[in-house]
């Protein structure tokens, strides 16, 4: 099986940049809710602090996965750059079409994405 093509190489490369951007904006909005939830039990009762807790360790959970997805993101453009996209970083195979349309920033072909897992 063959590498990828020039033309899907960049229809990729849009793909992820695409995703990048849109990761991006929304950890730009929910910067708030990971903020330090306010001590002060005057001002928000007991249930609603532990609400305010539950959502802050919730919105600091999704931007960890965030920031793992656009670094997943970051090498994936890194292998465009390198002319790597595509091709397994264990055995060196090409990357099926489908696994990359599904996850275009899969760094291992499905064979070694199982005997990693």
């Amino acid at each position: 099986m063959d590498g990828l093509n020039a033309q899907e190489i960049a229809h990729f490369k849009e793909v992820l940049l695409a995703k990048q951007q849109e990761l991006q904006a929304i950890d730009a909005l929910g910067e708030e809710a990971r903020k330090a939830v306010e001590l002060d039990q005057q001002s928000v009762g007991r249930l609603s602090r532990m609400d305010a807790l539950q959502g802050q360790a919730m919105a600091q959970a999704q931007n960890r996965q965030r920031k793992r997805e656009l670094t997943r993101i970051e090498m994936a453009l890194t292998r465009i750059e390198n002319d790597d996209y595509g091709f397994c970083e264990d055995c060196g195979e090409p990357i099926a079409k489908k696994r990359l349309e599904v996850d275009p920033a899969a760094p291992f072909c499905i064979h070694c994405a199982q005997s990693n897992d």
